[in-house]
């Protein structure tokens, strides 16, 4: 099925409706997704993986995993996601990117 741009821009214009009424508090039917902050190096740990292992295997960049564990930086957006998941599931994540 083929949508119209102006079927793209309609829904578009009521997300952007509905977070504004959600900024404002009247929009209460709203789902919001919150995820809890990680302790990246204990995660790394409990899987018994280095710095290196753990970032391949999950599509991290070192660097960004050491700013990570050392307190410097904070895991955002998909990253922290990301990072919630392998905590709960490390073995399905792993099962899921092999293959």
């Amino acid at each position: 099925m083929v949508k119209k741009m102006s079927d793209f821009i309609q829904s578009i214009t009521k997300g952007l409706n509905e977070a504004v009424a959600f900024s404002k508090g009247k929009c209460p039917e709203a789902v919001v997704h919150e995820f809890s902050p990680v302790d990246v190096k204990n995660i790394r740990n409990k899987m018994a993986m280095s710095q290196t292992e753990f970032a391949s295997a999950f599509g991290i960049s070192v660097s960004t995993l050491r700013h990570w564990e050392r307190g410097d930086r904070v895991p955002h957006g998909p990253a922290l996601v990301l990072l919630n998941v392998v905590e709960k599931e490390p073995q399905a994540v792993l099962k899921a990117l092999a293959g």
